[in-house]
């Protein structure tokens, strides 16, 4: 007789962080997907690439674009720069998370970001459009930096109340947004995920 095998409990699988197929890859997948489709519509009509996929006021009259927006980007040079960030960061943020986390995260803050960069604009003059993954690049930013180790060693460090950390990293987020002010960039998008990603960090909202 054949010794027996020991026996393992079956016990259910949950997709844990930093597993499966990689979630900043995916995202970098599809915003090249959306990029050639942007493309190959602009080639039949620009008007109507820029209706499926920049989003502007009034946001109600296309409100896919809140969605298609965060994908999609003006040129190539666009789509780089913000790959690059992605690539920096996405890897340190998801090796903390589950793969659908970092999707909703990437999601939620890029249409929270383009919609207060349409909605700021609008309340100063005739409002402006958006598209990009900017702000949702700069909510996995804020994220990284805000709820790392070193970060949270040097607010505990500090002789200062709740108020005065918070005012520390919206000057902080101040900063970090004017370093990237160049005509066409759209800052208060870059404010709103920085500052949506510091206080999901802080919380530690997508670690499992």
């Amino acid at each position: 007789m054949a010794p027996a095998q020991p026996m393992q409990a079956d016990l259910p699988r949950e997709e844990n962080a930093g597993g499966g197929r990689s979630p900043t890859l995916e995202t970098l997948v599809l915003i090249v997907v959306v990029f050639v489709a942007q493309q190959l519509v602009g080639m039949i009509s620009q008007a109507l690439a820029a209706g499926l996929f920049v989003l502007g006021p009034p946001i109600s009259a296309r409100p896919w674009t809140l969605l298609a927006s965060v994908y999609a980007h003006a040129s190539v040079p666009h789509l780089v720069s913000n790959a690059i960030v992605l690539v920096v960061v996405g890897f340190a943020v998801e090796s903390v998370t589950t793969k659908w986390r970092f999707h909703a995260f990437f999601v939620t803050v890029g249409m929270l970001a383009g919609l207060a960069q349409v909605v700021v604009s609008g309340l100063v003059g005739p409002g402006s459009a958006v598209l990009g993954a900017s702000g949702a690049v700069f909510g996995l930013v804020g994220y990284l930096l805000a709820g790392n180790p070193l970060t949270e060693a040097v607010l505990g460090w500090l002789p200062l109340g709740s108020r005065a950390k918070v005012a520390i990293l919206l000057a902080f987020a101040v900063a970090v947004t004017m370093a990237t002010a160049a005509p066409g960039v759209a800052l208060v998008a870059h404010f709103t995920g920085f500052v949506l990603g510091s206080v999901a960090g802080r919380a530690k909202l997508l670690d499992v």
